[in-house]
């Protein structure tokens, strides 16, 4: 511990000791778990006051300290908040929109108000977007504030900008006024502060102009009636103070720093707690917080306040998407890092052969999401998993007869709805049609999941005949596949035969109608996608029905909200369907389908979920949520309707079972780095010129050399020849002492460079394959985030000092290799895991100047390989053997395929990759290509995540192997035929 951090009062030894007793000055901590560590303490200290919550602080963990971070909402409007100038210019700008209004001509307010508004909701998604995605990843505000010094004082001679700082001083301590000093503060709370002005501007701009369209576009329909009227503004009135409740209730819960996004600069040491309106719907103030938007369309009664709500709408969930939910998951949901449990060496030199003891206790057992991970030598070698899924577009697969059956179903139908005529019978033809497969979906495959949960009639015909229960298992979801796609199928070919294109399209509710319709099928199909994220493959076709784990009932995703969601929104998408065509007989269709899935949920499901869990969750999220805000009377009321309706069903239950056993028995049961997306995109960049500060530069100065003697990393032999014509024959031979540079897949790389003393602060090395670029003097081919600065600190970027061992350091000239006695600069940077490639091939390094793409220097080429595993001559019927040969081989391989990260890669055969293998996919893709080059099989992703270890995949390989041997005529091994 240095004697800075000392003084300080961040000390890991005598932290509960000594910063209670001076929790007012700023702690400075060595790193973020430092900081944790004394902002719980400050926080400790601060509860044991007994200060009412409102007057209680709570301390943010900040890489370099704390941060008081209590309310700082400042409402503008308020007289009895603190003013600053940014707050008069907020409200001058305001003004000046409302102004705007006013004296524009009436013919112009529309559009310059579309225009106006559009502006400051692409500066909210957009620009806001931007600077948090950037932040988030990059730390890159942080690093401006930095760089350019706006929070240093002026008198340290550091910052060029005194005014300003005296200006940002000022505003900010006028909106803090107590226990905030501006020199004190950390950069990222600073920096958060100046961030949250700007947020302030655009939101109120963005919701004033919205407003102000509104009031431009709105009229009263010269053929609507009095109660229309009263209606109209009634349920428009209604959804705005619904929605202003939302966003109250949503800053309640999540208070002012996670409301302007604090946790992209800095955490804080609370608890997170999600109720209220968090319990009513996902993402309230992104879904449910924009109905507002939709009740001043109603009472501005206009399309085109309705159309740019719907714009507004989907632009804000595009940056949930996008920004938001990407940064809670990297920041709350992130994989645990195993640690181990012993007390073996981290060190990489455990990785570096492959024959090392494996003495020493283990990492715990992990079971994996999909196989449990055992000892083939001692126990029966594992199955293949159920790793290949139905749902989903991307699962489609042709060799599958249930997919081609659901395929030539849907053709089918689809083909005879598109050419046949609209006709009346072809119409009652396709409605009878949809009705006997809505029947069939609830009704007969309810009896069969009601047979099931009661005999185990359906696994007992499979037994009966020798199958298995997997197969038992597959069959089911084929059926079951094929009656849900088509009942759909069926329904979308009888609403298309009942639909017409309005005649005009501005009478009546023609409008209105299929934007009400396309939301309900929006709803519906979001339902279905959140319902198969929260239950997986297994839950989505009733897996408890059929399989004998020992289940554990959990409610996560929609069900946080629904007990059941398809009792209310997960058949949206029917009624939206009849609310487009407005048919009598879709209509009949939807309430058929919905009452008949009220019946499959009441009978089949819920009692085989009763005898198989116990117990349920008697009140959803909504449920808790509509209760708590309703007045005592009215909570009381409402239990006793509920008790009336338990009452009732029960009755109606025990009325079927003495009427009807049988019908009793039928029915008794029933949708990641900034990096990614960039490498998506065109990689190929134009350079038009070559930068003009090139000028005193020699490029004999800068040289680029692969240290050799880094493990994995040795001298190839010259390329043997082709064998065809004479002068192939022999092997080439070297007239010199090159020798090609050889480097095992996966193998950290180690870069020496030198370059002259007055290179560019911005240098950087990337990585490329050979033949990509025509030129060497200027690369024009994208890195795809494969490069590392040479100088530490000198990029905005967080990850490009990642990689840096040696950052520029002077050498005398004396110690040049070429002889000469210039001094000049040298480092070492070392690529390593997502800088590398990770393919078969021959690449280069380059050096460049100064942030630009001209190269100053390339090293040799060297070449990136998997040795092909030699089965020529083993016989793959020997299990044992030839599993602990294969073991031997993929160890060493899927220790480079997982970083060599000590936390991570298995040391052993035998030992489970863990976690963020199942997490983080790009390991089992790694994995996957390896074992594809080495032993020529192709394995999906999901088996590496399934297997779990070195011995199960060494298993499955040798598996593979045994069956595809007979039918190569590329190995000449016993196992193969002559």
């Amino acid at each position: 511990m240095s004697k800075e951090a000392g003084e300080a009062g961040v000390d890991a030894s005598g932290l509960r000791e000594r910063l209670p007793q001076q929790p007012e000055t700023p702690q400075k901590a060595e790193s973020t778990e430092t900081a944790q560590e004394a902002v719980r303490t400050l926080n400790e200290d601060e509860s044991r006051k007994g200060k009412d919550d409102k007057d209680k602080k709570t301390y943010g963990r900040t890489p370099d300290g704390t941060a008081p971070t209590e309310d700082m909402v400042s409402q503008l409007f308020d007289p009895t908040q603190p003013k600053n100038a940014s707050d008069i210019a907020i409200v001058t700008i305001l003004a000046y929109l409302c102004a705007l209004l006013y004296f524009l001509p009436q013919n112009w307010k529309v559009p310059v108000f579309a225009v106006i508004f559009l502006f400051w909701r692409a500066c909210y998604n957009v620009g806001i977007g931007w600077l948090l995605h950037m932040q988030s990843h990059h730390k890159r505000l942080v690093v401006w504030a930095k760089k350019s010094h706006i929070f240093e004082n002026p008198d340290t001679g550091k910052n060029p900008h005194p005014f300003f700082y005296k200006f940002l001083k000022q505003e900010m301590e006028t909106k803090i006024p107590h226990d905030y000093k501006f020199e004190d503060a950390p950069i990222e709370f600073n920096t958060w502060l100046l961030f949250r002005r700007l947020v302030d501007l655009i939101l109120m701009c963005d919701f004033t102009s919205y407003c102000l369209f509104a009031i431009a576009c709105g009229s009263h329909p010269t053929d609507e009636t009095l109660p229309m009227t009263i209606a109209r503004w009634v349920g428009g009135l209604l959804l705005v103070a619904f929605n202003l409740w939302v966003k109250l209730d949503a800053h309640r819960v999540v208070g002012n720093f996670a409301w302007s996004w604090g946790d992209c600069f800095f955490l804080i040491d609370q608890e997170l707690t999600f109720d209220g309106v968090y319990e009513l719907a996902p993402h309230p103030m992104y879904s449910v917080g924009y109905c507002g938007y939709y009740g001043i369309s109603m009472m501005a009664a206009s399309y085109n306040v309705l159309f740019i709500s719907i714009i507004a709408h989907a632009a804000q969930l595009i940056f949930l998407v996008l920004v938001e939910s990407p940064h809670i998951e990297r920041t709350y949901n992130a994989p645990p890092r195993p640690r181990r449990v012993d007390s073996a060496p981290e060190d990489n030199t455990l990785f570096d052969e492959v024959n090392r003891a494996t003495d020493g206790a283990q990492r715990p057992p992990y079971k994996t999401r999909l196989m449990s991970v055992g000892d083939p030598s001692t126990s029966p070698p594992p199955q293949p998993s159920n790793l290949h899924h139905l749902i989903g577009l991307q699962n489609i697969d042709l060799h599958r007869v249930t997919d081609v059956s659901a395929i030539l179903l849907q053709i089918y139908m689809y083909t005879f709805a598109f050419f046949t005529p609209s006709t009346w019978p072809w119409q009652t033809l396709f409605v009878i049609n949809a009705v006997v497969w809505r029947l069939w979906y609830s009704i007969g495959i309810g009896s069969i999941l009601q047979q099931q949960s009661s005999k185990k009639r359906w696994m007992r015909h499979f037994l009966k005949y020798g199958d298995t229960r997997e197969e038992a298992w597959r069959q089911w979801k084929g059926i079951y596949h094929i009656a849900m796609v088509s009942c759909y199928a069926s329904f979308v070919c009888a609403a298309w035969k009942m639909y017409g294109l309005p005649e005009d399209w501005t009478i009546g509710m023609a409008i209105l109608r299929h934007v009400i319709g396309s939301a309900l099928i929006a709803l519906q199909i979001y339902t279905v996608a959140s319902i198969y994220e929260s239950l997986g493959e297994n839950g989505f076709y009733f897996g408890d029905f059929f399989l004998d784990e020992a289940p554990k009932l959990t409610y996560s995703g929609i069900y946080r909200f629904l007990n059941n969601p398809e009792r209310t929104i997960g058949l949206a998408g029917v009624w939206g369907a009849a609310i487009i065509t407005w048919s009598k007989a879709i209509f009949l269709l939807a309430f058929l389908s919905h009452g008949l899935t009220l019946c499959f949920i009441q009978f089949v499901e819920r009692p085989h979920m009763l005898k198989l869990y116990r117990s349920l969750r008697e009140e959803s999220g909504v449920s808790r949520s509509i209760k708590r805000s309703l007045p005592s009377p009215l909570q009381k009321w409402t239990g006793n309707v509920d008790k009336a309706l338990d009452d009732g069903v029960e009755f109606l239950e025990d009325m079927l079972d003495a009427a009807s056993p049988k019908l009793a028995e039928g029915f008794s049961h029933f949708v990641t780095d900034s990096r990614t997306l960039f490498k998506q995109l065109p990689a190929r960049m134009s350079i038009t010129r070559i930068s003009p500060d090139l000028a005193g530069y020699d490029p004999n100065d800068y040289t680029l050399e692969i240290d050799t003697s880094q493990p994995g990393v040795t001298f190839g032999e010259a390329a043997s020849g082709d064998g065809i014509g004479r002068a192939g024959e022999s092997p080439q031979e070297h007239q010199d002492s090159f020798r090609r540079v050889t480097a095992q897949y996966g193998v950290p790389l180690k870069i020496r460079w030198t370059a002259p003393p007055n290179h560019g602060n911005k240098d950087w090395i990337g990585l490329y394959s050979v033949g990509d670029n025509a030129s060497r003097e200027v690369t024009k081919v994208s890195s795809q985030g494969r490069w590392i600065a040479t100088n530490k600190g000198a990029w905005d970027y967080s990850n490009a000092d990642d990689g840096i061992l040696v950052s520029g350091q002077m050498m005398p000239g004396k110690a040049r290799s070429d002889g000469e006695r210039k001094d000049y600069m040298f480092g070492e940077v070392e690529f390593s895991g997502d800088k590398l490639y990770w393919k078969q091939g021959i690449f280069e390094f380059r050096y460049h100047h100064n942030g630009k793409q001209n190269v100053m220097a390339i090293s040799l080429p060297f070449e990136i390989r998997l040795d092909r595993f030699d089965d020529e001559q083993i016989d793959y019927s020997a299990n044992r053997t030839v599993r602990s040969t294969i073991e031997q081989a993929l160890l060493p391989v899927l220790q480079n395929c997982f970083d060599r990260d000590p936390d991570v890669a298995p040391r052993t055969a035998d030992e489970t990759f863990g976690p963020t293998v199942e997490r983080t996919g790009k390991y089992a893709k790694r994995v996957v290509y390896a074992v594809q080059q080495m032993f020529g099989i192709e394995f999906a992703a999901e088996v590496v995540q399934s297997d779990g270890s070195v011995k199960n995949l060494a298993w499955r390989v040798c598996n593979a192997k045994k069956v595809l041997a007979p039918y190569s005529m590329l190995s000449t091994g016993p196992a193969t035929p002559d």
